[in-house]
């Protein structure tokens, strides 16, 4: 912990005032309680929008579960989320999805099927990977079959579902109202914060990868 906290202080001379601010507040609010996880997502307009609806509601993180799309966003829609959000890309197969609840997540899959729970209606108890499926397909068979849970929108007019990004928007932003609510201690724990707002300080510098790099090896540090 000690060696994190001096290199956050570290890299913080090479940043404004103004960024340090902000990195410093916005990642007190920040939680991994909830992890979208996207299923081999194509269209780099959607994947965009969805880092930027995570990022909105104060999840750091997306998995993408790539196939044959890579998980590409645009950044004209970003709008700088990019910076702030971590994208941990992993094969599409059983075994990553396993490997995730193995890491304490229980399995949600959105999607009407297996007697859906509809949003509105969850309580969180307890950290969720929420995965979304493909826009054309929706979530496969057989991560619906492995899911511990589904969860779905309520829909009211003709149209049965939304566009995968605004699905996922729809759930963050319901998600982290009911954990606003709930009382459970859902943000960062404190090691996992200072990591982040390295991750952070590093993004927001030219040459942040090369100067950090330099600094773990004159100290001897791994992090």
């Amino acid at each position: 912990m000690k060696d994190l906290a001096q290199t956050f202080e570290y890299l913080k001379q090479f940043l404004t005032d103004e960024r340090v601010t902000k990195i410093e507040h916005f990642s007190l609010e920040s939680s991994d309680f909830v992890l979208p996880v996207m299923e081999d997502i194509f269209q780099f307009r959607n994947a965009a929008a969805i880092v930027r609806s995570v990022e909105a509601c104060g999840f750091h993180k997306v998995v993408a579960l790539e196939e044959e799309n890579i998980f590409n966003p645009n950044l004209t829609v970003t709008k700088g989320a990019e910076t702030w959000v971590e994208v941990e890309r992993m094969p599409k197969n059983m075994a990553s999805l396993k490997s995730i609840k193995e890491r304490g997540y229980k399995i949600l899959a959105v999607s009407p099927e297996k007697n859906a729970v509809m949003i509105p209606d969850y309580t969180i108890t307890e950290p969720i990977a929420l995965v979304f499926g493909t826009e054309l397909e929706g979530v496969s068979e057989e991560v619906i079959d492995f899911a511990d849970e589904t969860l779905a929108i309520p829909m009211y007019g003709l149209t049965k579902s939304f566009n995968v990004s605004v699905a996922a928007g729809i759930c963050m932003y319901e998600l982290k109202q009911k954990l606003i609510n709930s009382g459970i201690d859902y943000k960062l724990s404190e090691e996992k914060r200072l990591k982040m707002q390295i991750r952070w300080a590093v993004n927001s510098m030219r040459s942040g990868p090369q100067i950090f790099e330099k600094y773990m090896r004159d100290h001897n540090i791994q992090i």
